[in-house]
Order: C-alpha cells, then sequence, then structure tokens
C-alpha cells in the first residue's frame, strides 16, 4: 500500500503509479501545486487522470491565446501599412507653392479642359462673324486671311506651352515623391511580412510539439483504459 501525497489517502497497488513513471510536463504541474512531491512518490489513477485533464486545458488554452496574440499582430502590422498610405497624400501635397506655380496649375488645368476649347472657338468664331460683317462697311480692323488673330493665337500657344510645361514638371517631382514614399512604406510591408512569416512558421513548430505532447498524453489515457480491461477480464 502506497500513500498518495496529494489526498493524503491510501492507495491500492494496482492503482497506484509511479512518479517516475509520469511525464515531464504532467509531473512538473503536479509538483507546481504540491510542492513536496517527488520522483519516490505514487499517486492514484485517479488523481493522474486529473491532472491530465488539467494539463490538456492549460495547453490548450496557451494555444488559444498565442493564436489570438498572432490575430492582433496581424491587425496591428496591417493598420499601420494602412496608416502609412493614407500619409503618403498628404505629404506630397503639404509642400508649399509659389504663386507662380499656382498660376501655372489653374491654368494648365483650365487649358486642358473642353470649357477652354468652347470658349477659345467662340472667341475665334465671333472674331471672325464681326470682320465679315464689319467688311461691308469698309471698316475692318483684321481682314481676311485675319493676321492680327494669327499674332493673337501664336502669342497665346507660344505662352501657354511653357505654363504647361511647368505644370508638368512640377506633377513629375509630385509623382517622385509619391513613388519614393511607396517605396518606402513597400519596402516596410515587405520586412513585417518577414517577421510575420518567421512568427508563425515558429508558432507553427511551436503548436506541433504541443500537439504530438497532447497526443502522448492521449496514448497515455488509452494505455490505462486497456489496463484496465485487461484487468476486469482477468477478474471475471
Amino acid at each position: 500500500m502506497h500513500t498518495s501525497p496529494i489526498s493524503k489517502k491510501a492507495i491500492k497497488n494496482a492503482e497506484a503509479i509511479a512518479a517516475s513513471e509520469i511525464r515531464a510536463p504532467i509531473f512538473d504541474l503536479i509538483k507546481a501545486s504540491n510542492p513536496a512531491f517527488s520522483a519516490e512518490d505514487y499517486i492514484s489513477i485517479e488523481e493522474l487522470n486529473q491532472y491530465r485533464r488539467l494539463y490538456l486545458k492549460t495547453v490548450l488554452a496557451k494555444e488559444q491565446g498565442d493564436l489570438n496574440q498572432l490575430d492582433h499582430g496581424m491587425m496591428d502590422i496591417i493598420g499601420d501599412n494602412v496608416n502609412q498610405v493614407n500619409k503618403v497624400p498628404a505629404q506630397t501635397e503639404a509642400t508649399n507653392l509659389t504663386l507662380g506655380q499656382r498660376m501655372a496649375d489653374k491654368i494648365a488645368t483650365f487649358g486642358g479642359s473642353w470649357t477652354f476649347i468652347i470658349c477659345f472657338f467662340t472667341f475665334i468664331l465671333v472674331w471672325m462673324i464681326i470682320n465679315i460683317v464689319i467688311l461691308a462697311s469698309d471698316k475692318v480692323f483684321d481682314p481676311y486671311p485675319f493676321i492680327l488673330l494669327n499674332l493673337i493665337l501664336s502669342c497665346l500657344a507660344a505662352i501657354q506651352a511653357p505654363i504647361i510645361m511647368m505644370s508638368q514638371n512640377r506633377q513629375e517631382e509630385k509623382d517622385r515623391d509619391r513613388a519614393e514614399h511607396d517605396y518606402h512604406i513597400n519596402l516596410k510591408a515587405e520586412l513585417e511580412i518577414k517577421l510575420l512569416s518567421e512568427k508563425i512558421d515558429h508558432l507553427l513548430v511551436h503548436h506541433n510539439k504541443k500537439l504530438l505532447e497532447i497526443q502522448e498524453v492521449q496514448l497515455d489515457y488509452l494505455q490505462d483504459l486497456m489496463d484496465e480491461v485487461k484487468k476486469g477480464s482477468k477478474a471475471s
């Protein structure tokens, strides 16, 4: 007969389990709740099964906590990347513009719109109609082929072209700034993905190790059940 150091009750020899035969994780769990427990002691199969169930619950709860922590880490990384992406337009548009740059942007925007095209053709038609009508009274100021109108159009084209080029050059600077910010964000995202991949690999290895430990405890359960069945069949 042996006495259990946990319940302080006597244990039948058929139900006694030596502490030296208990798996290390479960032995450590028993030791944590019963500091006086040692490798020379014995406990009952019922007590051992209680600690086995407690060990399985602890392992499963820890695994769930690791998965939740990984989920939170992924959400933080995704949220951080979204914040960085949202900052890009603000950073590129935050540059202080001069009066000439603002005027160049507005003129280039207006010059490339249907409003400018319609107004421009309307002006040409009105100019031609006025000169053709006034031509009958011999007071025409720009007779056909409209030399003054051609001069105005040439001056307009000569002025409009460099203004549009100024706006395009500034747009290229903005595009370069955006490309640089995109590069930094993509580089940061790549590093974080690598770090997350390493965390997942580490978690998988740790998870597989815990699964093996759980399977070993389950095999111990099955072995105990088979021993009980054999004892029952012999007794009958």
